[in-house]
């Protein structure tokens, strides 16, 4: 069906925007429980806070939480308290819900490569649900979408330059062969969004 983009722009009511953040919440825990399970990282403040869980012991969803603390100032600044606010109560939900996953599904085992694609399908859906009712994972995920708004750089490319980054100090920490699944799921996260991110494509806001 053809969107006529010379139509009135229509908002979200608030009950859309509270479920779809919330259902896009649950697939980005979701994808995050079985990245964890499989020992594997991803890229963005999320694969910062796998890396430093990993290497200390300390927990996830605290560390999650607190490394995006800095970034809901520019978030505000860029975009406006709505927004801010979104992805605030975004990671603060993933991140509880993450630690809630860990006694509700117990994962005894799953192949690496499962996980990395599982992960990469079910955080991307989750990470454009949330972009489409002007949330985040906070983080790069926040400055990403800030750039394809303002001068039309796609939203995964943005991701996928910051995680190569991430990735060369990941080498040095972690097996190989755990970097290069966890490399294979954070690329189709990011071709998850980068093919299918685009605000031409719909005018709801």
């Amino acid at each position: 069906m053809h969107t006529d983009l010379t139509s009135p722009a229509k908002h979200y009511t608030l009950f859309e925007d509270v479920q779809g953040l919330l259902i896009a919440s649950m697939q980005a825990a979701l994808g995050i429980h079985l990245l964890r399970a499989a020992g594997l990282v991803t890229g963005g403040t999320a694969g910062l806070a796998l890396i430093i869980s990993y290497v200390t012991g300390w927990n996830f969803s605290l560390v999650f939480f607190t490394i995006n603390l800095p970034f809901y100032g520019f978030a505000y600044w860029a975009r406006g308290i709505g927004f801010c606010l979104k992805s605030l109560g975004t990671v603060t939900l993933v991140s509880l819900l993450a630690e809630a996953l860990k006694p509700l599904m117990q994962i005894a085992h799953i192949s690496p490569g499962a996980a990395a694609i599982l992960f990469g399908i079910s955080a991307g859906v989750g990470l454009l649900g949330l972009f489409r009712h002007s949330g985040s994972l906070g983080g790069v995920s926040i400055v990403a979408v800030i750039l394809q708004d303002k001068f039309g750089f796609k939203a995964g490319w943005t991701q996928l330059i910051h995680d190569l980054a991430l990735f060369s100090v990941a080498i040095w920490l972690l097996p190989a062969d755990r970097v290069a699944w966890s490399l294979l799921g954070a690329a189709i996260l990011n071709f998850v969004i980068a093919f299918n991110h685009r605000r031409d494509w719909y005018i709801v806001t």
